[in-house]
């Protein structure tokens, strides 16, 4: 039985976060104070530039063997912009508000041409606008 992506991705996830983590010891060479400071240094604008080399090493890696896994266990991995996914046999198209319909005979809108509050019948529409609110 093949695994579910959200459980492929939490794999991936969980050993990346650990590699990371083992990489930041690494960085430290043993030294606590040096640990906390790396792990102090890290933060929502941090850029992988900043980060200790060990760590890139580990995230390249990471990235690597996540892809590399994604492939292995069946999903496919392509560039944005690429072909779309060709579709299976028997899975429904994709989904569109509103259905296929094209534009309604005698009109510009779905509703038929509109021009002022009367909604271009004669007459009007027998009640006055709606106050702004």
């Amino acid at each position: 039985m093949s695994k579910s992506a959200t459980d492929v991705m939490q794999d991936i996830l969980f050993a990346a976060i650990i590699d990371g983590v083992v990489a930041l010891k690494a960085a430290s060479k043993g030294l606590p104070n040096t640990l906390l400071r790396d792990l102090n240094a890290i933060h929502a604008n941090t850029t992988f530039a900043d980060l200790p080399a060990e760590l890139q090493a580990a995230i390249q890696t990471s990235v690597r063997a996540a892809l590399t896994r994604l492939l292995k266990e069946g999903y496919a991995v392509t560039p944005a912009g690429s072909t779309p996914p060709v579709r299976r046999e028997g899975s429904p198209g994709p989904r569109h508000p509103g259905g296929n319909r094209g534009p309604r005979p005698g009109g510009s809108g779905p509703r038929g041409p509109r021009s002022g509050p009367g909604g271009g019948r004669p007459g009007g529409s027998g009640r006055p606008p709606r106050p702004k609110s």
